[in-house]
């Protein structure tokens, strides 16, 4: 079975494609920019370059896209040509292709968008594959209306597609200024870990169980997150005082961060839930809250060692001054 990655310089496509040539897996990498994981450089956009990728083609991962860091320096337009063109040509050249049995689309939890932000004083948002997705920029638009062409090409194709709606799992430095400078790095992806991020090692092993799974489930989105320890019935609290949440859940937790210098946010606005992929993909998610807490106790790094192999690639050739990339206001 030769798989397809789409996005093969990036974040997601290397991690992607170092597992599957671990794994010994068929496998061919594509991308605007060259790399050790790229196969073959060109654009998604090209359509005459897509079909010809496709040939011997089994199943289709594709992660490559215009990201959120892109919203400030590059046009509408642009979304629209690599997410939705890009997109629709790959999802054409799989459904004419005779053997592509199964269809991969990385999405986003910023599909949701607006939803994701509560009013002052309201409770934080349990955001299941439920919740009606609002997008608030060309991003999560752009990804969204993909989406909808994956379900399409289920239903007019029968292409069999699964829709992986991915938490953040970049390892940059986050936009905002204010969390940059109240938390270190670390401290901030560990806090993240508990309610709305996701390591990358668990991003590909959900993508590689989708891949074989697509074709008996047909048609289906899925959040994809680190497993949250929270329930409904918190949070109200989380929304107010997410640390006596957490204390009351973890108790060696505040010595823990103490020792490192580390603090909790003292409020979270949503909580990702993963409990459909667990259910229907059979996906084990290792790297959680509990895992951040195993590992500051045994003095180790809580990120995979897939996750430190890819490293931090960046969004732009440019370095910016006020951060890792400018922000659309």
């Amino acid at each position: 079975m030769t798989i397809l990655v789409t996005g093969s310089a990036g974040h997601l496509g290397e991690a992607v494609l170092r597992t599957l040539r671990r794994r010994g897996s068929p496998a061919r990498g594509v991308d605007l920019k060259p790399s050790s994981f790229t196969d073959a450089v060109g654009s998604i956009v090209d359509l005459a370059f897509v079909r010809e990728q496709m040939e011997g083609v089994t199943a289709v991962i594709h992660t490559a896209t215009l990201h959120k860091p892109h919203v400030a320096t590059h046009s509408k337009r642009d979304f629209v040509d690599t997410n939705v063109t890009g997109t629709l040509n790959l999802l054409e050249a799989a459904a004419a292709a005779a053997g592509v049995r199964s269809f991969v689309f990385t999405s986003t939890t910023s599909a949701f968008g607006s939803q994701l932000r509560p009013e002052a004083g309201q409770a934080a948002v349990w955001v299941t594959e439920d919740l009606l997705p609002v997008p608030k920029n060309i991003y999560g638009t752009t990804k969204l209306m993909a989406e909808n062409l994956c379900e399409l090409f289920f239903r007019e194709r029968a292409l069999p597609v699964i829709v992986l709606r991915t938490s953040r799992f970049f390892p940059e430095d986050d936009d905002d200024p204010a969390m940059r400078s109240a938390y270190p790095l670390d401290n901030a992806q560990a806090n993240e870990l508990l309610y709305r991020r996701l390591d990358i090692a668990d991003a590909v092993s959900a993508h590689l169980l989708a891949v074989d799974r697509a074709p008996r489930i047909g048609f289906a989105r899925y959040i994809v997150s680190a497993t949250s320890p929270f329930e409904p019935h918190h949070l109200a609290a989380l929304a107010d005082d997410a640390a006596s949440v957490v204390r009351a859940l973890y108790p060696d937790y505040a010595q823990l961060y103490a020792a490192r210098g580390w603090r909790l946010f003292p409020q979270l606005d949503r909580v990702y839930v993963n409990a459909r992929a667990r259910r229907e993909l059979g996906w084990r998610p290792e790297f959680d809250f509990a895992h951040v807490l195993q590992c500051l106790r045994a003095g180790q790094d809580f990120r995979s060692t897939l996750a430190r192999e890819v490293g931090s690639k960046g969004y732009h050739e440019a370095v910016f001054d006020d951060g890792p990339y400018p922000v659309a206001s």
